[in-house]
């Protein structure tokens, strides 16, 4: 299928594709499936991305520090997936980024990503301590290739407590890794790396060619 953006490899040193244009679904689709991301900067039109060095957990590599585990065991948190999206994305554009004035999850960006969320594209992870949202991660999946985008927490935990459920759950799909775009602090811990755009783009294309459907259920086994 030919793609409205050009191709990722030309992207410039700062590894932007393109610039301007509009977050439709369909713009939205295309681009993940050629590994483009949108990252809106203020005071800028929209800028699409693929960076020369893409951030990968791959499954084999998980690490979950001791504390962390003795922390799960006594755990009473609990997950679903897909059953509160808009409160997720809406937590994850309002929260405090050490550093950041400004959020790049802009309304522009909430509305897209509900869009996409609505045709079944985008996907959210929710973690609960009782009937009270303490955590979540939003993401696509398109293209056989889950992209995490944000995640916050208010109770501590939460948010690596929905990280390791979506992992889990895409484990269970057949996947061997998840795209985190970047290697946070978080992501880094659980042994994030960095890889080079070519090797993300064949890791793309060997995912879409495998064509592994969203799963559908609201629980975390």
């Amino acid at each position: 299928m030919k793609s409205r953006f050009p191709d990722p490899r030309q992207a410039d040193e700062n590894g932007i594709v393109a610039i301007g244009g509009t977050l439709e679904v369909a713009s939205l689709i295309d681009a993940y499936s050629h590994g483009i991301f949108p990252w809106p900067h203020k005071d800028y039109p929209m800028l699409w991305f693929s960076p020369e060095e893409r951030g990968i957990l791959f499954f084999a590599d998980l690490h979950i520090p001791r504390s962390l585990k003795k922390w799960l065991n006594k755990c009473e948190m609990t997950v679903t997936f897909d059953t509160h999206f808009s409160d997720v994305i809406m937590k994850c554009a309002t929260r405090k980024r050490k550093g950041q004035k400004d959020t790049w999850i802009t309304e522009g960006m909430v509305q897209a990503y509900q869009e996409l969320h609505t045709q079944g594209y985008a996907h959210s992870v929710e973690c609960w301590l009782g009937d009270t949202l303490v955590g979540g991660l939003y993401g696509v999946y398109i293209g056989g290739v889950f992209s995490a985008e944000s995640m916050f927490y208010i109770e501590s935990g939460a948010s690596k407590v929905c990280l390791l459920a979506l992992i889990d759950k895409l484990e269970k799909m057949g996947h061997y890794w998840l795209d985190t775009q970047m290697v946070t602090s978080v992501v880094e811990d659980f042994g994030g790396v960095y890889i080079s755009r070519e090797e993300f783009l064949r890791l793309l294309s060997e995912a879409q060619m495998a064509e592994i459907k969203w799963e559908l259920g609201s629980h975390a086994n």
